[in-house]
């Protein structure tokens, strides 16, 4: 069974004392091998994009339900799946896609990034890792979000729901970002704020850490068990050093 390890205050993966002693927590994070890669989820990692899905949902919900309260709380839990999985899932109409997308790219310049995230990706950038984005959003619209943002030029790939044969939560778009990259489980990590991202990368045998920034409720993505917790974006350096030289 996995154990999410919290973040110290120094960014630093800090294990807490052990059941039954009173070993202090150690801060300083269990070698490994070296990470040449990071795979991000998109939605509640890089950007906050919760106002304007709210939003987008509402009005798809309004065109194609009718009247009432959409039921975005709801919508929320199912995050990182495919936009046309969370309908079935919630037996709402799939047409609702139709203006859900078109909302989703009317609203796309209100999207703000999370703070420190700029920052993170450069030193990563800086440091030789090699960057992918797997999202449940389409292809299309994450990589138009990204550029919209200024982020697209992170990024070594940017993959969508609808560009592999199976959504997260299976482990099909993580291994296809290490395909792509040239990169065995054990050299990359994926950062994601939804159980679905846990499990994605869990399947494709890579270290899954989970980020807390965007979130008021941590009790599902920690149920999920992450290999790590991140509490903010700068915490992920202190798993990925500079990457040496061939």
């Amino acid at each position: 069974m996995r154990t999410p390890v919290p973040t110290g205050s120094a960014g630093l993966a800090e294990r807490p004392t052990l059941p039954g002693t009173t070993r202090p927590a150690t801060t300083v994070p269990t070698p490994g091998p070296v990470r040449h890669a990071v795979v991000f989820d998109l939605d509640g990692v890089l950007v906050d994009s919760f106002a304007v899905m709210y939003e987008a949902f509402a009005v798809a919900y309004k065109e194609v339900v009718g009247d009432g309260p959409a039921p975005f709380d709801e919508y929320r839990r199912h995050l990182g799946r495919f936009f046309p999985d969370i309908m079935r899932i919630m037996g709402l109409p799939l047409e609702m896609e139709e203006p859900f997308v078109r909302e989703s790219y009317r609203l796309a310049s209100q999207v703000p990034v999370f703070d420190g995230v700029v920052e993170l990706l450069t030193t990563l950038r800086v440091r030789g890792l090699r960057l992918a984005v797997a999202t449940g959003k389409s292809g299309d619209r994450a990589r138009s979000l990204l550029g919209r943002l200024g982020l697209l030029p992170f990024f070594d790939h940017v993959i969508g729901s609808d560009e592999i044969a199976r959504p997260k939560p299976a482990p099909d778009i993580v291994e296809h970002a290490l395909d792509l990259m040239g990169f065995s489980p054990e050299q990359a990590v994926m950062v994601g704020d939804a159980p679905t991202d846990i499990a994605s990368a869990h399947g494709a045998g890579v270290t899954s850490a989970g980020a807390l920034w965007a979130l008021s409720d941590t009790d599902e993505l920690l149920a999920a068990q992450p290999d790590i917790v991140l509490a903010r974006p700068a915490d992920l350096l202190a798993l990925c050093p500079t990457v040496p030289r061939a």
